[in-house]
């Protein structure tokens, strides 16, 4: 009798309750050969290049290709248990590798310029036209045109890419789980919350240790930084977290986890990627699917707003300083203690603390109020609803229309794991497209690192974390709300980098409105709502350090730029050379020379922002001028404006530029006075 293998189950949703990690390699090994199969029939002589012929029928024929390694990715990253990484890794070559083929598929390439030039071009839909235009542009990225005798060493850069990229990730991973800091003496933790105790000593009580147990995990690291009196501890715990991942001798890393080689194979393999394709640098690859032209257009554009934010930032810094020395006694002033005294002055300027605020944002409150903004903008029911999962913790919903149909579907996974990599994210595990049956439903990820439940209460976010669930939940209404039938575009797929960013940062801004917080907040204890009096506060502090923030997310967003354009990984010059001129240039606050903050940015040396971190910035332009339509309008769920953002921005996915579908949506071109109004640094 012959057992079916659960990975490749694509009738509905993922078999997380029987998918294991020997599945990986024959249903992975069984959909490359299938998919080499269709690309050999699809490239004879005998296909005509017509899109249901070719184009469509590879699409549809790929898919279940990409559905099956999307689930081995994402247990990959929510469940890194050994088995789970062993089998990820050993496909990640066997993958890469067919994916580079693909890109350099003369006879694919061929097909898909014939079709473009073919008179019966002009009758296709505007999506199928943007598909081929995207596929035209990414074969020339992947190889297409290099004569027979480079592709080989490309293929090979490419493999080698993926195996340095995701060993970075595991590297990091590692490091961080690999510091405890054991304390014994509750004196020690002197100044923290309870619900920070209570948690370090849920974590020793698990180690089967006394005491309370601290990691380098944002729910451990974060509240001791903000929060610890003993400053010794602080110094530790940032020694611990700045050098994960790197050659410092702190303690309790292996040289096989240094980021630091790592980093330089990385940077040198993108500059020959990039010169055999006939560029300058590796940032101008990055930029040719992306809404900005050039590197020097980027470097301009940062350099534009660290000359407006860094005088707010120097201000920032200077009152800093100042209360360190003058009411706490710290004339050393040292980063570690940057978090601890920027608690401190907060209470004492705004009378307020976010331990305070943390405690009436329980979870159950904040969930069926993030669904409350989702139904009121979109028109649309968000219900619980059943599905496998790959952990206890993890919920399912779906997204239904006022008559009951079906829209979509999302996984959501909050807490933080030792076997999950750190951060937030949203994934897709199937995407909306047009099938002879009807429409293919999406379906989403939404991945969280929160704090879990403590003591028998509900778990309790901090507003930063609020923002961070509402963060994603954007980027999850962006591929569960498009109106795409062409898998190329539909959802996120085709949009710009940079525009892959604005409904998600669009969805922060909710998460500021009182009508919103007060139905979305009950005290853990006496489950009273948010106090108007509170949300003032918040409000007023709102823009607490702004400077300083802005300029931090444009030291990263330079450093990555400047790395792939102008570093050159051979040189006497070091990765942590650049990251010095950059912060000499724009940061207030400067780490110890001993501190690696390459080793942990996993964005661009482990994810998919190398000379793209930019975008983050860029897209705050967007998403900001985008909420700047319902605040002309008076009302943060206009329906009009709601219906319109909805129309122009999130069901368009990749179907036309995001320069388009934003000027479509607001009638002009972007600015970036609201993002300047709304962190405090124009008038309003």
């Amino acid at each position: 009798m012959t057992t079916t293998n659960p990975l490749l189950d694509f009738t509905d949703l993922p078999r997380f309750d029987l998918i294991q990690p020997e599945h990986v390699k024959p249903a992975i090994t069984q959909l490359l050969a299938d998919g080499r199969a269709l690309i050999d029939r699809l490239t004879g002589e005998s296909t005509p290049a017509t899109w249901a012929d070719f184009a469509g029928a590879l699409s549809e024929g790929l898919e279940p290709f990409g559905r099956a390694w999307g689930v081995v990715g994402h247990l990959h990253s929510v469940n890194d248990v050994p088995a789970w990484r062993e089998a990820y890794n050993e496909m990640l070559p066997e993958v890469s590798r067919f994916y580079t083929e693909l890109g350099q598929n003369l006879k694919l390439f061929d097909k898909y310029r014939a079709l473009f030039k073919n008179e019966a071009f002009s009758r296709l839909t505007v999506e199928q036209q943007k598909i081929i235009e995207n596929e035209i542009r990414d074969f020339r990225l992947g190889g297409a045109e290099l004569p027979e005798d480079q592709k080989p060493r490309f293929q090979a850069i490419m493999e080698e890419l993926s195996q340095l990229s995701a060993k970075f990730s595991e590297n990091l991973l590692d490091a961080t789980n690999a510091f405890a800091e054991v304390v014994t003496d509750e004196a020690v933790l002197a100044g923290l919350p309870d619900y920070a105790k209570d948690a370090a000593r849920e974590v020793a009580q698990k180690a089967g240790v006394e005491g309370w147990k601290f990691t380098l995990h944002a729910p451990s690291y974060g509240p001791l930084m903000q929060y610890a009196d003993n400053r010794e501890l602080r110094a530790r715990m940032y020694r611990a977290y700045a050098t994960r991942a790197a050659e410092i001798d702190n303690g309790y890393s292996k040289p096989e986890w240094d980021n630091g080689p790592l980093m330089k194979r990385i940077l040198e393999l993108r500059a020959e990627d990039a010169r055999m394709l006939g560029f300058a640098n590796f940032a101008e690859v990055s930029l040719l699917p992306k809404m900005a032209d050039t590197p020097e257009q980027v470097l301009a554009f940062l350099g534009d707003m660290a000359k407006k934010a860094k005088p707010f930032a120097e201000k920032d810094m200077a009152e800093l300083l100042a209360f360190a020395r003058d009411e706490l006694g710290i004339a050393d002033f040292q980063p570690w203690d940057a978090a601890y005294v920027s608690e401190k002055l907060l209470q004492a300027r705004y009378a307020f603390s976010e331990q305070e605020v943390k405690q009436y944002f329980t979870e159950p409150k904040v969930v069926a109020g993030l669904f409350k903004v989702i139904e009121s903008l979109f028109t649309v029911k968000v219900k619980e609803d059943k599905a496998p999962v790959w952990h206890e913790d993890v919920r399912f919903y779906r997204i239904e229309t006022p008559a009951g149909d079906l829209v979509g579907q999302f996984y959501m996974d909050l807490y933080a794991r030792e076997t999950k990599r750190g951060g937030a994210w949203m994934d897709e595990a199937r995407s909306r497209k047009r099938t002879a049956g009807g429409i293919q439903k999406p379906i989403a990820y939404l991945n969280c690192n929160f704090a879990r439940p403590v003591g028998g209460k509900p778990a309790t976010f901090t507003h930063d974390e609020v923002i961070t669930l509402f963060h994603e939940a954007g980027h999850g209404l962006h591929h569960l709300l498009t109106r795409g039938e062409e898998l190329g575009v539909s959802g996120i797929h085709g949009v710009e980098w940079e525009a892959v960013e604005l409904p998600s940062q669009f969805m922060e801004n909710y998460c500021w409105e009182w009508d919103v917080l007060q139905g979305m907040t009950a005290h853990v204890t006496t489950g009273e709502p948010l106090p108007r009096t509170l949300y003032d506060k918040m409000f007023a502090a709102k823009n607490f350090q702004s400077g300083m923030m802005t300029v931090r997310q444009l030291e990263f967003s330079i450093f990555d730029m400047r790395l792939h354009c102008e570093f050159d990984p051979n040189s006497a010059s070091t990765v942590m050379d650049v990251i010095r001129e950059v912060r000499e240039e724009v940061a207030v606050l400067i780490p110890p020379e001993w501190h690696r903050f390459p080793n942990s940015f996993s964005h661009i040396f482990g994810g998919g922002y190398a000379a793209g971190y930019y975008s983050y910035k860029w897209a705050e332009v967007l998403s900001a001028d985008a909420y700047a339509a319902f605040e002309e309008a008076g009302n943060p769920f206009d329906p009009v404006v709601g219906q319109r953002y909805l129309d122009e921005i999130l069901s368009k996915g990749g179907s036309r530029p995001a320069l388009e579908n934003f000027k479509a949506f607001r009638g002009r071109e972007p600015s970036p006075d609201a993002l300047l109004r709304h962190s405090g640094m124009i008038a309003a």
